[in-house]
């Protein structure tokens, strides 16, 4: 990127910087997740710490807010450049909200907390995380109020803000009472209509990890994952980190149902080829990261669920699974994996439920996260209103908080204001999905044989190439043709769910 611009020249080497460190970070939060040993983790979140200490005061520092206010009165510069310099904007108004101390020890206490949640969710032991959950919210809710006074927010827009830039309550409520009031009505319906269809055959069998390993590279490639920058692996929740161009994803198996880790391995490579794809000539600065943590859930579910559990996939898949797996007969056909792959039934288990459930598990913690950061509700309650909500929502209560409270990482790593973006990347997918199809035949005939070049394709050109270059809204309304539409995410769920498409 040449320019004369000298003091937008200044900015973009200091973020090139950050860019590093981010990745280095990046790494550290893999390793930590897959490889390091428990006995490491002080040391690690010390290291970890440190870094984040050192991104806060390079975003800070005061020169930073001079050299901001000069480049942005700068003539001359690009569309990209003006977009970039937004995004810094946005990253140093975060961070000099926030005093360097309360980032050190935000850090050092998701860290701590991370590794108890490692012993204590096998366990069902919410009483042994409970200390370390407490101070990881206290921290969380600090970071909040200091970051909402710089926004004008309320704190836990703040926190979302840090996910998702410029989504606000008044925009998530419209959509999650929708869809609050569309899937209690629709969920029995689907349920009565399925009991009168032949249940799926078992898929009774031993999977050994390493054929299922086998299996989840070939469908990897097949997607189009580089593994000439990237790697699959093991974790207690699969999740897809690393750094630019080294994307580090990573699974978990279970040997006696390979159906689960198939569609995980599928959902992180839609993010993995979201971080794969982004603008090259941009991966050092703000403006080349992808746009937000809702296209980015967009992107893993259009791989997984809008794609990957189509008819025209499963044909492909059915043959290739039957040859990894050394099984024959009607259980291993593809009619029978698509009834697999869209049997929908309430469960505990957020990354497990089918496409109806799902949502009731993304809203049932976006309201007990806003209460906690309210101060609404106590870390000591979470149990209790964690049961009471799931039978609210799915009408069924989890025998132990392995299979509630504890289930999911964000929490106990400071990940507080994520869980909306995944609802809202669903319905985003359903979007995306419905638009490429009408501009493309070829997508679903390609589905069918394995062939993902077109429906990757398009989504190089609409979305991963702009980075972000815009707002998540106009980039949506760029690439569709109009911005968020829940009836798309309706229509979607009728035709597969209720007309068996």
């Amino acid at each position: 990127m040449i320019t004369n611009h000298t003091e937008y020249q200044a900015i973009e080497r200091r973020f090139t910087r950050l860019a590093a460190i981010h990745d280095a970070l990046g790494v550290l939060g893999w390793d930590s997740q897959t490889m390091m040993p428990t006995g490491a983790a002080d040391g690690r979140a010390a290291q970890m710490a440190a870094l984040r200490v050192i991104v806060h005061e390079l975003l800070t520092d005061s020169r930073l807010a001079d050299e901001l206010a000069a480049a942005e009165v700068e003539a001359g510069l690009t569309v990209w450049q003006r977009a970039n310099l937004r995004e810094m904007r946005h990253a140093w108004i975060h961070a000099n909200a926030v005093p360097s101390e309360l980032v050190e020890a935000s850090s050092r206490a998701a860290s701590a907390c991370e590794m108890i949640w490692r012993t204590a969710r096998p366990a069902g032991d919410f009483g042994a995380l409970l200390p370390a959950f407490t101070e990881v919210l206290e921290l969380q809710r600090e970071i909040g109020a200091a970051k909402a006074a710089a926004l004008g927010c309320t704190p836990y827009e703040a926190l979302l803000d840090a996910y998702e830039p410029g989504v606000r309550i008044a925009m998530i409520d419209p959509l999650f009472n929708d869809l609050a009031e569309f899937l209690p009505e629709f969920l029995p319906r689907v349920l009565e209509r399925q009991a009168t269809l032949p249940a799926p055959r078992p898929l009774d069998g031993r999977f050994p990890v390493e054929t299922q390993r086998i299996l989840g590279e070939r469908l990897m490639r097949a997607v189009g994952f580089d593994f000439n920058r990237g790697r699959l692996d093991v974790s207690l929740h699969p999740f897809c980190g690393g750094a630019t161009n080294d994307v580090r994803l990573t699974t978990r198996y279970n040997e006696t149902n390979f159906t689960v880790s198939v569609m995980a391995v599928l959902h992180e490579t839609g993010h993995a080829l979201y971080e794969q794809g982004r603008p090259a000539a941009w991966l050092t600065q703000p403006v080349g990261l992808a746009r937000g943590m809702a296209m980015h859930e967009s992107q893993s579910l259009i791989i997984e669920m809008q794609a990957a559990r189509s008819r025209p996939f499963l044909e492909f898949l059915a043959p290739l699974v039957r040859q990894t797996f050394g099984y024959t007969g009607p259980a291993w056909q593809a009619d029978n994996l698509w009834r697999h792959y869209t049997r929908v039934e309430p469960g505990f288990i957020r990354i497990e439920a089918d496409e109806i459930t799902y949502p009731a598990h993304v809203i049932l913690r976006y309201r007990l996260e806003r209460a906690m950061i309210a101060g609404d509700l106590a870390p000591a309650d979470l149990p209790a209103a964690w049961n009471d909500e799931m039978q609210a929502l799915l009408g069924i209560t989890p025998p132990d908080d392995r299979r509630g409270c504890l289930q999911d990482i964000h929490w106990p790593s400071g990940g507080w204001g994520y869980f909306p973006t995944y609802t809202l990347g669903a319905a985003i997918a359903a979007q995306l999905f419905e638009t490429a199809r009408l501009a493309d035949p070829g997508i679903m005939q390609g589905l069918s044989r394995g062939d993902f070049v077109p429906l990757v394709g398009w989504l190089r050109t609409h979305i991963h190439a702009k980075g972000s270059l815009l707002s998540t809204d106009d980039l949506l309304t760029v690439a569709t043709g109009r911005p968020l539409d829940v009836s798309v995410y309706r229509r979607h769920l009728e035709r597969r769910y209720w007309d068996g498409e």
